[in-house]
């Protein structure tokens, strides 16, 4: 049997575009890794099929699962004939917004590469990802990720420096396409955006991103990649004081649907604020909230302070690419 380590993310900022044509929505976003994670362990038996095992209520074991869909991708390109066993063991909520099922995708993928001594191409690992959902790739990233499209079409930005978190997890879960429907009814009274008026409003985020990343990096000097048109950066960002996301007015979009329906998430980003957070936002569509903090110790006080208050929370920290790496083949 293969243990890996399936590690959480939180969006750093969130821009919802139009429907596109394919029927998802054109997006923008800063993913970060932190530590918290869950336990994927794979194991082959003889015979063929694929089983899933998770005891957490709801994780569907079924064809559904993305472990499922990403072990029937792999097997297919490996040509392998065995009985795969894939057992989640579940320390990150469901429907949270903290990509939980993603990096369960992308960990299984990476355990069966183990457990099959077999090397899948790069290119073929992130069709696999791309596949089996939208904020999967990233994950075969780490660290700190720029998303676009989809969220599928990611690029490596410049490791943000360690940040104190304080994550706050609600018993309830939110379901994306519901946020996403609720978004387009929104918009549908004003007769959705134009053409240029959307493009305005994305290229307004990825400017605001950029700005943010570049004060974030004072000794830097920053040129973009003519392919991609992702910023490049060099020097020394060892001093790099935590970054101030509220003066670059970076938000979550779906917090203007999600919060609307579910208050008390509001109310907990409030809450997070009040006791000394420097930014607070929804993850993804939720329901996870958190707040970042500018030390260890006030992070480990607001979590004290916001489980007094009834919340299920933790407190963590991001995880840079090296770390992530160095990490994800560990279970514990």
């Amino acid at each position: 049997m293969i243990s890996t380590r399936s590690f959480a993310k939180i969006n750093l900022g969130l821009k919802i575009g139009p429907r596109r044509a394919d029927g998802f929505h054109e997006l923008r976003t800063v993913y970060q890794t932190l530590a918290l994670h869950d336990v994927i362990r794979v194991a082959t038996q003889p015979g063929s099929g694929i089983e899933i095992r998770c005891d957490a209520a709801r994780v569907p074991c079924d064809e559904s699962n993305t472990c499922y869909k990403t072990a029937q991708r792999v097997l297919m390109v490996a040509g392998s004939r065995c009985k795969m066993i894939i057992e989640i063991e579940k320390r990150l909520p469901v429907q949270g917004g903290m990509g939980a099922a993603s990096s369960n995708a992308v960990a299984t993928m990476l355990a069966m590469e183990r457990l099959l001594g077999m090397q899948l191409a790069a290119t073929e690992k992130l069709r696999i990802a791309a596949e089996v959902g939208s904020d999967v790739p990233l994950f075969l990233i780490g660290g700190t990720v720029l998303g676009i499209g989809r969220g599928e079409e990611v690029y490596p930005l410049p490791d943000l420096p360690r940040m104190h978190v304080v994550v706050v997890t609600p018993p309830l879960g939110v379901s994306t396409p519901t946020a996403f429907a609720r978004w387009d009814e929104l918009l549908a009274p004003e007769a959705a955006l134009t053409a240029s008026r959307a493009a305005g409003t994305m290229n307004e985020f990825s400017e605001r991103v950029f700005t943010w990343l570049n004060d974030s990096f004072p000794q830097a000097s920053a040129g973009a990649d003519p392919a991609s048109g992702v910023p490049a950066w060099s020097g020394d960002r060892a001093e790099t004081p935590l970054l101030d996301l509220v003066r670059a007015g970076i938000e979550n979009d779906f917090e203007g649907v999600v919060f609307p329906e579910y208050p008390e998430l509001r109310e907990v980003k409030e809450q997070l604020l009040r006791v000394g957070a420097r930014y607070a936002s929804l993850s993804g569509s939720g329901s996870t909230v958190y707040g970042l903090f500018g030390s260890e110790e006030e992070a480990r006080r607001a979590a004290e302070c916001m489980a007094t208050a009834g919340h299920t929370v933790v407190a963590t920290k991001t995880l840079m690419r090296s770390e992530y790496w160095k990490a994800i083949g560990a279970a514990s």
